[in-house]
């Protein structure tokens, strides 16, 4: 039986859920610490993304606890793969360009993409990079700017970054003022959400 809830938080998930993007995701690439696998949870709720992909393949499953960022996850719908092939011939199925992170020569800044499309983003483990079977099977690749020393941001502020540059075009080009669901879809979500 469903439990009472109020008006008020009825009407911020509804808010919340015509804002939520499905056409933009991350993928996280064997990510050993939950802490940023928590993190990135949070971003990605933060800036409307409905799902991300998990694929893990030499790294254990990440236990996401039950402090404040991991609270995120069950905003967050999260599908876990284990096959590259498959998992990158689900997102070319659909439309979706696929960019990966790194910084090999051929890498292009950030803001050079065009984040208006479908797009997944492979955020790559925080120690090896991309597995080797996703960077000969990804050849976009994208970097941060960045001024300082440092080379590179840890991976959860990473993905927040990105996120805000998705978030940032999406929101130029008034994708953000419609629902990305349909009617149906966005009243099944409501149902789901009123019980969490």
């Amino acid at each position: 039986m469903r439990g009472f809830i109020t008006p008020e938080r009825l009407e911020r998930i509804r808010a919340v859920l015509s804002r939520r993007q499905k056409d933009v995701t991350l993928v996280m690439d064997n990510i050993w610490d939950p802490h940023n696998v928590s993190a990135i949870l949070r971003s990605c709720d933060a800036f409307g993304l409905h799902r991300i992909h998990l694929y893990y393949t030499t790294e254990k499953w990440p236990d996401l606890g039950k402090k404040s960022s991991a609270s995120a996850k069950k905003w967050v719908e999260r599908e876990r793969h284990d096959d590259a092939g498959k998992m990158l011939e689900q997102f070319r199925q659909a439309g979706v360009q696929v960019i990966r992170t790194g910084f090999s020569e051929t890498a292009k800044p950030l803001h050079a993409f065009d984040f208006t499309i479908p797009t997944a983003v492979i955020l790559s483990n925080e120690h090896r990079g991309a597995a080797p079977e996703l960077v000969e099977r990804v050849e976009q690749e994208l970097y941060i700017p960045m001024q300082g020393m440092v080379q590179s941001l840890n991976v959860s502020v990473a993905a927040a970054v990105i996120l805000y540059e998705m978030f940032s075009q999406r929101r130029r080009a008034g994708l953000l003022d419609s629902p990305a669901f349909t009617p149906e879809e966005l009243e099944a979500l409501t149902l789901e959400w009123s019980d969490k």
